[in-house]
């Protein structure tokens, strides 16, 4: 599964990389130079798209006036499999449309502004018809895009323009990572989109929120992110979608945080299983967002002890002066 839109391999390191070419293209797994490793996929490549008889890409915008389609990479080896086969077939999202050329740039800007910060991708490239010779084949995709549309409260979500964006600003995109969402999509707009194709299989996405708005605010297209996240929770529940174990932990959540010295103690015995129990104990499948990440370390004190140890007292003296 890809962890992020624009960079979908961002969670691999040099040392992942190295390991996977030494794998499959027999490079010396303790060589992880950036520039060595990016030769090496370059020479493991090269044949494979000289000989290919066909090249597949996707696209980031179809032009109704023209009838082009542009794509927008940092690599060049989409361009490569546009124009070196015979053969060109692009699919792309129906939703990608835009009425003109002159609306296109403004697209083509918000999105690498938004995704890299820079006012352009390394390779825009227009495609207006086939090469000399040869053949292109466009493939408008659907996949409940049409469906989509006819959702009041979810339709917006097709204005995406796959910047990631919101994936970069939220709080637990940023910590949890990507593959922990299960899904092609993941981040904020992945947790909108992901349970328009299957409520059941992505049930929990939406409650994976601290619904604090930054997706919506950082958002170039203004898509209601934090909002179409609580009203996918809303829905989800009335479809009785949500799985057994996630209701009954919400409820225990709810009357354990409705009784604050209960919750109190529950945070003190916390800390101290963190500390003290094995990994096994810790790590299982009762503890599904442990598969991809650390648990955090237990901490010395929390708020609250620290609070009443250093402020309620000096409260109390002052009044009793």
């Amino acid at each position: 599964m890809p962890s992020h839109i624009v960079v979908p391999a961002v969670h691999k390191l040099t040392p992942d990389v190295a390991k996977l070419f030494a794998e499959h293209y027999h490079t010396d797994p303790n060589d992880d130079d950036p520039q060595s490793l990016a030769w090496s996929q370059r020479l493991a490549a090269r044949p494979v798209i000289l000989a290919a008889d066909a090249g597949m890409t996707g696209g980031n915008f179809v032009v109704a006036e023209t009838g082009s389609f542009v794509v927008c990479t940092n690599e060049g080896n989409a361009d490569l499999s546009a124009t070196v086969p015979g053969l060109h077939i692009a699919t792309l999202g129906i939703e990608r449309l835009v009425p003109r050329m002159a609306d296109l740039g403004v697209f083509v800007r918000m999105l690498s502004r938004s995704a890299l910060g820079s006012p352009i991708t390394q390779y825009t490239t227009h495609f207006r018809g086939p090469q000399d010779g040869g053949e292109m084949h466009v493939v408008l995709v659907d996949n409940g895009r049409s469906h989509r549309l006819g959702m009041e409260d979810f339709w917006t979500s097709l204005k995406c323009i796959r910047c990631g964006a919101c994936m970069n600003t939220c709080p637990v995109y940023r910590r949890s990572g990507g593959l922990s969402y299960g899904a092609v999509y993941s981040g904020p707009i992945g947790a909108i989109i992901d349970p328009t194709f299957n409520e059941r299989k992505y049930s929990t996405l939406p409650f994976a929120s601290t619904m604090n708005g930054s997706c919506t605010n950082v958002c170039p297209v203004r898509i209601n992110i934090h909002d179409q996240l609580y009203k996918w929770r809303r829905v989800l529940a009335e479809h009785h979608e949500l799985p057994f174990v996630k209701r009954e932990v919400m409820n225990m959540a709810g009357r354990l945080m409705g009784q604050p010295k209960l919750y109190r103690a529950a945070i003190s015995g916390t800390e101290t299983a963190l500390g003290v129990l094995p990994r096994f104990a810790l790590y299982n499948w009762l503890n599904p967002w442990g598969k991809n990440r650390e648990l955090p370390h237990p901490v010395k004190q929390t708020f609250h002890s620290w609070y009443k140890q250093n402020r309620l007292k000096t409260k109390k003296k002052g009044e009793d002066a």
